[in-house]
């Protein structure tokens, strides 16, 4: 069985989903003045290791900040089951719904179907986390296919300063550039 992986040094595809207040927003558009975006894919509300991930990394978003990293999340849930999981997140970073299975498989993510209706109602994509350069390019590419395996936001967030740094020249790695 062939599955499409998305590849460090793509072009993040164009991927449009809702905000909490119902608007459009496509992922592959910078916004402000951050030149680069963490996305980070969530599994959505009935996940509490994505909470706990998200609520973590909020201690990192004024140090990304600081390097012109945009931190944002999305995860295929309702508008209402996001609506419900905002009473458990404290976070600051947009939270996106709407995520379909299409576009989880233009993400190269991995789909779990819910064990239960107590789980949820919909398919899900397992973690993953897209750094997308100034030039829309991938930079930087984490997918996994269950909850347990995640980067942590303190390693990470250290290896972005380090990347972001002129001065080390650090391309982006693991492209198909190798020969």
């Amino acid at each position: 069985m062939n599955v499409f992986k998305i590849q460090a040094g793509d072009s993040f595809p164009s991927i449009e989903v809702q905000d909490s207040q119902g608007q459009i927003r496509d992922l592959s558009k910078r916004e402000n003045n951050s030149d680069w975006l963490m996305l980070v894919v969530y599994r959505g509300r009935h996940c509490p290791m994505c909470t706990r991930y998200l609520n973590n990394l909020e201690g990192y978003v004024n140090e990304l900040a600081d390097i012109g990293v945009k931190v944002a999340a999305v995860s295929g849930d309702s508008a209402a089951q996001l609506q419900a999981h905002k009473e458990s997140l404290d976070v600051s970073f947009p939270l996106y719904y709407s995520l379909t299975v299409a576009q989880m498989q233009q993400l190269g993510l991995y789909i779990s179907n819910p064990r239960s209706e107590k789980e949820t109602d919909h398919p899900f994509a397992e973690p993953g986390l897209f750094v997308v350069n100034e030039e829309g390019l991938i930079q930087v590419v984490d997918i996994s296919n269950n909850p347990f395996v995640r980067p942590d936001p303190k390693v990470l967030t250290s290896g972005l300063k380090w990347i972001r740094d002129p001065s080390n020249n650090y391309p982006i790695r693991g492209t198909r550039d190798y020969a």
